[in-house]
């Protein structure tokens, strides 16, 4: 058996043949390099948001912000009318009907006046109001007012209307608005609201804050007009 050409080379020189190159895998120590890029990364992430985080609260602190005042300035009856099953009704003229209606049915529209006062040095921002009119804890109708953003240092007006068509009563509600109407010319309702607001510094918002409104207000059918007024505001705190 002839050797092959390259083994009697070897062996007329004194040469053996070299053994294969190792390879060895590098998969440890890129994964060690990816894990200590990773560790830094969000070791600097972390370290800025707490920066962020320190330089907001004080200068939060520093601003002092103050309760924001939103109170219910005037409430204006636009049209009242009270109509019952019966053929009588009282549509505002304060004309008398049946003490014992079997249902009733209720149409009002109020307009409200409010006014927000900021007394600090940075704006708020509200969220959108929400205002319900009740009758012995019926709710009758409801209205709604855009979110705005209000300056520092500034008065503003808010507005709002709620209509109430043909809301209907039970027969003991009924009973009790027809005379209310008919023997007191006064009839008692509550508005109830909730408004959101926040404290806005260098563009960034404080947790907002709710601020409930709450106002018992007695109406005159035959006048058409509010006799009496009385506001409570809740939760106004910062």
């Amino acid at each position: 058996m002839r050797p092959t050409p390259n083994g009697d080379h070897h062996r007329r020189h004194g040469l053996s043949a070299a053994p294969p190159l190792a390879y060895y895998p590098r998969s440890s120590s890129s994964s060690a390099s990816f894990k200590g890029c990773c560790c830094c990364l969000f070791l600097l992430s972390s370290f800025l948001l707490l920066l962020v985080l320190a330089v907001f609260l004080i200068i939060f602190l520093a601003v002092k912000p103050e309760k924001p005042q939103f109170d219910l300035q005037q409430v204006g009856v636009q049209y009242m009318g009270i109509s019952t099953s019966n053929p009588s009704s009282l549509d505002g003229t304060g004309t008398a009907v049946s003490p014992s209606p079997t249902t009733a049915s209720l149409s009002l529209t109020i307009h409200l006046l409010f006014t927000a006062v900021n007394p600090n040095k940075v704006g708020i921002k509200y969220g959108e109001s929400r205002f319900t009119v009740m009758y012995r804890g019926i709710p009758l109708g409801k209205a709604s007012v855009p979110g705005f953003y209000q300056e520092a240092h500034s008065t503003r007006n808010v507005e709002a209307t709620i209509a109430v068509d043909r809301a209907n009563l039970m027969q003991a509600d009924a009973a009790d608005l027809i005379r209310d109407a008919s023997l007191s010319d006064r009839v008692q309702l509550r508005v109830l609201g909730d408004v959101g607001a926040k404290i806005r510094v260098l563009d960034f918002d404080s947790p907002g804050v709710q601020v409930s409104v709450d106002c018992a207000i007695v109406v005159s059918p035959r006048k058409q007009s509010i006799t009496d007024k009385q506001c409570g505001f809740d939760g106004l705190s910062v």
